[in-house]
């Protein structure tokens, strides 16, 4: 028979739904989301080694929470731990904007959330367990793209924004999903009721707090967390007057990893972050902002499958079906709902984007919508598309994503084929 092992400092004998009033957290801070000052708005504090600190739904960690649990099981990971924050301060500091005050206009990430040892000092003498969502640090890049970019003199070597070497200077900002539900709810046209509804269902009841804790405003959402590139100097990016050359780009392990060629991915990031240095060294900025969202946000096991459905169908891979064939396999064309995209931009107080690398329409509107200034529009260089990627690439344009190229429809886009899964 095997002994059940207990978790030390944590009890796990008995579960109690945090609806029950004995799970409610009598000294959690509120959250005043668009306070303008740190001791107003109050910190998220999402960690459960003191639940009656709790003022959020979920945790800290967004998908990595299940492997945080089974470390902790296994016994390898004490259920207690506080982070100690000594020397973790962000390495540029990224000052309070407008927007982070302005109602509505970031929801879906915490902009103090780099700022806990400076803005909730006192909360951590008292004790309270409050971990940041957003760390800031430097490092440098190694890419062969850009070893060719400078070998065949598209960039130069500067000593400041790329080193002898040829490695880029960059500055690093991770940034973990914290969503204000009221303006989630409002930015997409629903009640907040029927949001944490969905929610709820959507996610096999995970979270019960959605529908029985009304008082709990955010959420932790277990989703993939984004990071930002920035090449230059951060306070740069919320100067309009300082030309800002940025990519937005939705995850393509795939591409962007290993190389496939069946998509645009890594040639089109790649080419971004070339074009993000040379605005840097010709006294710019640059920013490549990397969203999870694999797959379309569809995932990647339905993104195979798309492929497989492609290369098999009658015909084989022709442009003319592209997205017929991810419907029929995913219920729908595209999920990763760019609507919520445009807060990491505002969050470094992002007013106007001299060059937007992204043939996306909906980024683009996302954008706009949001009171970003967009200047000019650019998409991939032909040179750059992979022979298989021609497929996705004409399948787009006919599609309306934004293109000063021909468009090819009839005939002409069925007979853009791909590769057979056999060659």
């Amino acid at each position: 028979m095997t002994k059940e092992r207990t978790i030390q400092g944590r009890g796990i004998d008995h579960i109690r739904l945090t609806s029950h009033a004995i799970e409610m957290p009598f000294n959690a801070p509120k959250i005043n989301w668009f306070a303008t000052q740190p001791s107003e708005r109050g910190p998220v504090i999402g960690t459960i080694s003191d639940k009656q600190q709790r003022n959020c739904i979920g945790s800290h960690g967004g998908s990595y929470t299940i492997y945080r649990a089974l470390s902790i099981a296994s016994g390898k990971y004490p259920a207690n731990h506080k982070p100690d924050l000594h020397n973790t301060q962000p390495t540029d500091l990224i000052k309070p904007q407008p927007s982070w005050f302005e109602p509505g206009k970031i929801i879906s990430l915490d902009p103090w959330g780099a700022h806990i040892v400076d803005a909730f000092g006192d909360y951590l003498e008292k004790g309270y367990n409050i971990q940041p969502s957003i760390a800031v640090t430097q490092a440098y890049l190694k890419l062969p793209e850009i070893y060719d970019a400078i070998s065949k003199g598209r960039l130069h070597i500067d000593g400041k924004f790329i080193n002898a070497a040829g490695d880029l200077k960059v500055t690093k900002v991770a940034i973990d999903p914290v969503w204000h539900l009221p303006s989630i709810a409002a930015r997409i046209g629903l009640d907040e009721g029927s949001l944490r509804k969905i929610l709820f269902r959507e996610t096999g009841g995970m979270f019960p707090e959605l529908v029985t804790r009304s008082d709990l405003k955010v959420l932790l959402p277990p989703i993939g967390s984004t990071t930002a590139y920035i090449f230059g100097d951060v306070s740069d990016l919320s100067n309009p007057d300082i030309e800002l050359t940025c990519r937005v780009h939705d995850e393509c392990n795939g591409s962007d990893v290993f190389g496939s060629d069946i998509c645009t991915c890594r040639p089109y990031l790649t080419h971004g972050i070339e074009e993000a240095v040379r605005t840097a060294q010709k006294g710019g900025v640059g920013l490549v902002v990397y969203y999870r969202k694999e797959g379309r946000a569809l995932g990647e096991v339905t993104k195979f499958l798309v492929y497989n459905a492609r290369k098999r169908q009658l015909g084989g891979d022709s442009a003319a079906t592209y997205f017929a064939r991810t419907e029929c396999v995913a219920g729908v064309q595209d999920a990763r709902f760019q609507e919520l995209m445009p807060d990491v931009l505002h969050y470094f107080g992002i007013r106007k984007i001299h060059n937007l690398h992204s043939m996306s329409n909906m980024k683009y509107d996302a954008i706009t919508k949001s009171g970003i200034e967009v200047v000019n529009r650019l998409s991939i260089p032909d040179y750059l598309i992979p022979d298989d990627a021609q497929v996705e690439i004409e399948a787009k344009k006919a599609a309306g994503y934004f293109t000063r190229d021909t468009i090819r429809t009839g005939d002409a886009l069925e007979r853009i084929k791909g590769r057979d899964l056999d060659l």
